[in-house]
This record gives C-alpha cells, sequence and structure tokens, in this order.
C-alpha cells in the first residue's frame, strides 16, 4: 500500500497555489532500464514528486514509465508533480522553447508542473551535445548569458501552459535577486545542493523570506559523485553523512535509519528533499519520516554538522570558473 507524502505549496500565477509533495524523487546519474526499474518501484511505494532534467537523458525513460501508468488507468496526469529543467545549451531566448518542447516530447506529457533554470552559467548550443567542449577541451561556454531575457522566455511557458510554475537552480543570492527585481512571475522554487555538511543557511532564508521554495538534492550527500568525477577525469573525496557519528545517535534514539534521520532534518525545515536510490527497500525507508519528530537536541546537533562542504562545483567542466555568471565566487 503506498504512503502519502505531504505536500508543500508553491507560488503558482496570479497568487494561485500548486501543491509539491516536500519530498521527491531524484533521477539523476540514473538511466535505462536500472531508472525504468526504480521509477516502477517509486511509484508503487507512493512517490509522486519525480525530478528530472533535459542534461541527465533519461527523461524518455520517465515518460515511458508514466505513459504506462496512466494508460493504466494507475494514476492521473494531475497525480504526478513533474519536474524539469532547461539545459545550460539553451540560455537563451530561442532556447527556452525548444527545449522544453524536446522535454515534453520526450516524457511525453502536455505540460510540467515546474520548470527549472538549470545553472546560471551558459554553454554554446551544440545540437547532439550537452556539454560541449573547445579544441583544447575546456567547456565551450557562451559568455552573453541575459538571465533576464531567459526568464522572460519561462514566463511566457507559464502563459503558454507548459508548466505550471517556474523557478531556478544553483544560483546565488545575488543572481535571485536580480530575477526578482524584474520578473513579471516569481520564481517558485530554487533547487540546490543541500545536505547536512552544507546547509546553506544564508540562502534558504534568503528564499524563505522571499516565498521561494528550497529544494534539496544530494540531501544524503553523493557518493556517485566519485563515479561522475572519475568520468570527467577528476578526483574527488565524497564525505560519506551516513557514517557520522551524531547521525547515527539520533537514528538510534528514533529507532530509525542514518538516511531517514538526514532527511527528516531537511523536511522539518520546510524544505523539500529529492534523495535519490534504485534500491526498492531505500525507497520505502526514504518515505517513512512523518511518524517521528526531531526534538530541539536533535535539530541542535545536525545543525552543528555543518561544514561548508559543496561536493558539486561544478569544476569537472574545464574552463567554468571563467563564465561571468559563475554561482561560488568565493570559489574562484
Amino acid at each position: 500500500m503506498s504512503a502519502k507524502i505531504p505536500t508543500i505549496d508553491i507560488n503558482q500565477v496570479n497568487g494561485k497555489k500548486l501543491a509539491m509533495p516536500i519530498l521527491g524523487y531524484g533521477t539523476w546519474q540514473a538511466t535505462d532500464k536500472e531508472l525504468e526499474t526504480a521509477i516502477e518501484a517509486a511509484l508503487e511505494a507512493g512517490y509522486r514528486h519525480i525530478d528530472t532534467a533535459h542534461v541527465y537523458d533519461n527523461e524518455k525513460v520517465i515518460g515511458n514509465v508514466l505513459k504506462k501508468w496512466i494508460g493504466a488507468g494507475k494514476i492521473k496526469r494531475e497525480d504526478i508533480f513533474l519536474v524539469t529543467k532547461l539545459p545550460p545549451g539553451a540560455m537563451r531566448t530561442a532556447g527556452v522553447p525548444k527545449y522544453l518542447k524536446r522535454s515534453l516530447d520526450l516524457l511525453q506529457v502536455d505540460y510540467v508542473d515546474l520548470y527549472l533554470v538549470h545553472t546560471p552559467f551558459a554553454f554554446k548550443d551544440v545540437e547532439g551535445d550537452l556539454h560541449p567542449l573547445t579544441a583544447d577541451g575546456k567547456i565551450d561556454l557562451d559568455l552573453t548569458t541575459d538571465h533576464q531575457a531567459v526568464w522572460k522566455a519561462m514566463e511566457e511557458q507559464v502563459d503558454k501552459g507548459l508548466t505550471k510554475s517556474i523557478g531556478l537552480s544553483n544560483f546565488n543570492i545575488t543572481q535571485i535577486q536580480k530575477i526578482l527585481d524584474n520578473a513579471r512571475i516569481r520564481p517558485a522554487s530554487l533547487q540546490i545542493e543541500l545536505h547536512a555538511y552544507h546547509q546553506q543557511k544564508e540562502l534558504v532564508e534568503f528564499c524563505k523570506k522571499n516565498n521561494i521554495v528550497v529544494t534539496a538534492y544530494s540531501p544524503l550527500g553523493n557518493p556517485g559523485l566519485t563515479t561522475l568525477f572519475t568520468k570527467f577525469g577528476k578526483k574527488v573525496e565524497v564525505p560519506n553523512i551516513l557514517k557520522n557519528p551524531t547521525v547515527n545517535q539520533i537514528a538510534n534514539k528514533h529507532k530509525k535509519t542514518p538516511a531517514q534521520i538526514l532527511l527528516k532534518h531537511i523536511v522539518q525545515n520546510g524544505i523539500c528533499a529529492i534523495p535519490k536510490s534504485t534500491n526498492p527497500q531505500r525507497l520505502r525507508e526514504n518515505m517513512d519520516l512523518f511518524d517521528f519528530k526531531l526534538d530541539d537536541t536533535d535539530v541542535k546537533a545536525l545543525n552543528g554538522l555543518e561544514k561548508g562542504a559543496r561536493l558539486l562545483d561544478f569544476t569537472i567542466f574545464d574552463g567554468i570558473k571563467d563564465h561571468p555568471e559563475y554561482p561560488f565566487p568565493e570559489l574562484r
């Protein structure tokens, strides 16, 4: 029997609210048969918020599963909160409708619930290559990024009914504020790396003040990053938050898993989380968050784990820091 996940309201248009499940299923670094099986298991378990992106190269797999479930009458389209993202190679006025149409075609739906600008920086739009490189092996940057023009094109997709809401991902406070200063439709959500070792408290507080719902990706850390960095010829040490003694002590206290404690710490703060797992048991465990509460002592201890440990700084792309909209100026 599927569980029911609580929702959090995000801004739509004209003051309307859109209910987003506070726990979603993240699909980054998952493709093909493994993902197909996992999406089936996630839907069976009760997940109704599915997060993807065009650059994940898995929208077609997700679309096939959703079409199957909708066609069989197991779910209706309106039961699913579907999120995808504008790729860095589409960061221009004409790129927004072009790539949203591609995503909708692959997902086999008429609209998405939330469409995000994936990154504040931009790549050249090279057909068939979402991560184009220059002759010297660096990422082929488009240095003419105009966030206001891109955002206007995003707003037009809401007007056309192709997405119910729009938002941002990996933007910093300065970049978000510039959007807010000129937006007709304000960003409904911001998706960022957020976990116990990188809690982004200033950015979260800024978003709360501006009625922007934060979604945490890599909420358990991300051991899979080791594989990703290796693919791009990099080496990185990824800390294992699940083995942290404080996390395990609190898990034992509540008779929960370390993952459940880390996720609860996020959602109890009004932040959405999109953990990724292809293991059916862990998929179900990750949902089992809503029958207990962390007390003040627990929260204080988990807040104290902050290390400023950003796991994904996009330096897998050689030359990325040369882009004027690289979002982490402190890392330049």
